[in-house]
C-alpha cells in the first residue's frame, strides 16, 4: 500500500516507500506521536548481542523509530553525555563494520521498525561512500542522518535515494524563512528539527519558544518533523508532542544507560526509562 493512500500529507521523496515512510504513515492514521531514542553503538558495551538486548528493549517499551549512534573521536554537535559515549565506544574499537553488524544482526529479528544511523562524514569518506551506503541498504537500515554532510549535496542525495535511503535534514530555528522552505522541499523520511542552539543535552527545550516554527515548517514539509535537542524525560517529551510528529531523546538517555554493568541491566535501563515517556505521549494523545 502507497503512503499516499494512507497519509497525503507526508510524500515520500524516494521514489519508493521505506521503513520511515511507513512508520510515520502508520502513527498518522492512528493519531499518535512518534518516539525517537538514540543511543550510541558500543555503548554501554560493544558485544553485539548487548546492542542487540538495548534496541530490541527500546523498541518493546514503545520506540517507533531508533537512531544509532555512529562513534566518531570529534562529534562537534553533542554535548558531554554523547561524546563520552563515543569515547568508550571507540576504546572498545567500535567502528562502522562493528554499527553494520548490529544493524544486520537486529535486522534479522525485526523487519519493521525503521532505523537511522547518526554521525558525520569522516569515517563515511574513508571507508567509501557509495560502498557505506551499499552496505547500510544491504543491512537494514533506512536513512543516514549526517551532521555535517552540505545540505544541498545533490549526489549524496541520489546516491542514497537510489538505495532507498532517506538523507535526514536538520532544521534550526536560526534557520532563515527561505532556506527551510529550501530544506523541506527536498526533504526525506522526516525532517529534525533542532530545537536550540548548542550541543545536544545542553539545556532543557522551551516548548513554547519553538512552537510557531514547528507548525510553519510542519506546513511547508512534505515529510513529518521531529523535534530533538533539550527533551530530557517525560514531561519535556509531552510538552514538544503538541507541535510535533515525533520527540527525539538523546542524551538523557544515553547517560541512564552508562550505569549499566551489563547486557541485562542495560535492556533493563532503556525500557525503565523510554516506557514513562511512551505513556506520556499516549495520555496526551487520548486526552
Amino acid at each position: 500500500m502507497s503512503v499516499h493512500s494512507l497519509s497525503p500529507a507526508f510524500p515520500t521523496a524516494a521514489a519508493r516507500m521505506n521503513r520511515i515512510d511507513q512508520r510515520f504513515a502508520e502513527l498518522k492514521a492512528a493519531g499518535r506521536t512518534g518516539l525517537i531514542p538514540f543511543v550510541t553503538a558500543g555503548d554501554p558495551r560493544a558485544d553485539i548481542e548487548s546492542n542487540l538486548a538495548v534496541l530490541r528493549a527500546l523498541v518493546d517499551a514503545g520506540a517507533d523509530l531508533v537512531e544509532l549512534g555512529m562513534p566518531f573521536s570529534d562529534p562537534m554537535a553533542d554535548g558531554p553525555a554523547i561524546q563520552r559515549a563515543s569515547e568508550r565506544a571507540l576504546a572498545r574499537r567500535v567502528g562502522l563494520t562493528r554499527v553494520l553488524e548490529i544493524v544486520r544482526a537486529f535486522r534479522a529479528g525485526d523487519a519493521r521498525t525503521p532505523l537511522v544511523l547518526m554521525g558525520y562524514l569522516n569515517p563515511i569518506e574513508i571507508r567509501g561512500v557509495a560502498g557505506f551506503a551499499d552496505e547500510a541498504a544491504a543491512a537494514g537500515v533506512d536513512g543516514l542522518l549526517l551532521v555535517d554532510a552540505p545540505q544541498d549535496d545533490e549526489a549524496l542525495l541520489a546516491l542514497l535515494q537510489d538505495r532507498r535511503l532517506h538523507l535526514i535534514r536538520l532544521v534550526a530555528p536560526t534557520t532563515g524563512p527561505e532556506r527551510m522552505r529550501a530544506l523541506a522541499r527536498r526533504a526525506g523520511g522526516f525532517l529534525y528539527f533542532v530545537s536550540m542552539a548548542g550541543t545536544t543535552g545542553a539545556a532543557r527545550v522551551d516548548a513554547g519558544a519553538i512552537e510557531a516554527q514547528v507548525v510553519a515548517l510542519r506546513h511547508m514539509a512534505p515529510v513529518p518533523v521531529a523535534v530533538g535537542f533539550g527533551i530530557k524525560d517525560a514531561e519535556s517529551a509531552r510538552a514538544v508532542a503538541h507541535c510535533a510528529d515525533a520527540v527525539v531523546i538523546g542524551s538523557a538517555l544515553v547517560d541512564h544507560l552508562a550505569r549499566a554493568a551489563d547486557a541485562a541491566e542495560a535492556a533493563q535501563l532503556a525500557a525503565q526509562f523510554i516506557a514513562p515517556i511512551r505513556t506520556a505521549l499516549d495520555a496526551r494523545q487520548a486526552a
